[in-house]
């Protein structure tokens, strides 16, 4: 990864563990986006970079923030807070692109603020409660309760089914 996300050796980076285990752990990639505290499996993480100039690509969907050309490869780049219904921001020298690799798609995901790598124990995140007013629950795996406070635990399967990333991708860029 582009991004030095801290050594994850900060007290809350084992809340809640109860040793380490090869089934009872996660790894997970924290992110800040409109105030909430998110997070990804790290495994579908390849790199994290700073915000670069994106392509806007007419007609594409509205979260959609345009494509990127990262070494030689194409791909979109979704708003996560139009995505999720948050007010929009101004972007800042905190602000990242998260590039996720999943189902053999790659696509970047605008944050906030990346934060750090944390392991934590599965017995500290709870199932989606069935009322969530931030995000639509549907893309939440679950949340992690921690000393710190509540972490969003996105299902990226679920994210990436129903973003409409197909139309961008066969887009012809040249015409």
């Amino acid at each position: 990864m582009n991004e030095d996300m801290g050594s994850g050796s900060s007290d809350h980076a084992t809340a809640g563990s109860h040793g380490p285990t090869a089934t009872g752990q996660l790894q997970l990639v924290t992110f800040d986006l409109g105030g909430e505290s998110f997070a990804v499996d790290i495994h579908a993480v390849r790199e994290i970079n700073r915000l670069i100039e994106l392509t806007r690509v007419p007609n594409s969907p509205p979260e959609i923030a345009g494509v990127i050309n990262l070494r030689g490869k194409i791909f979109p780049v979704v708003n996560l807070r139009k995505k999720f219904g948050f007010p929009e921001k101004e972007h800042d020298d905190q602000t990242r692109i998260v590039v996720l690799e999943f189902g053999g798609r790659e696509t970047g995901f605008i944050v906030d603020r990346v934060h750090e790598v944390l392991r934590i124990d599965r017995t500290v995140v709870d199932a989606t409660p069935e009322v969530m007013s931030t995000v639509d629950a549907d893309f939440i795996d679950g949340i992690a309760k921690l000393d710190t406070g509540l972490l969003i635990v996105l299902n990226l399967r679920k994210l990436f089914g129903v973003l409409q990333l197909a139309e961008v991708e066969d887009l012809d860029l040249a015409a």
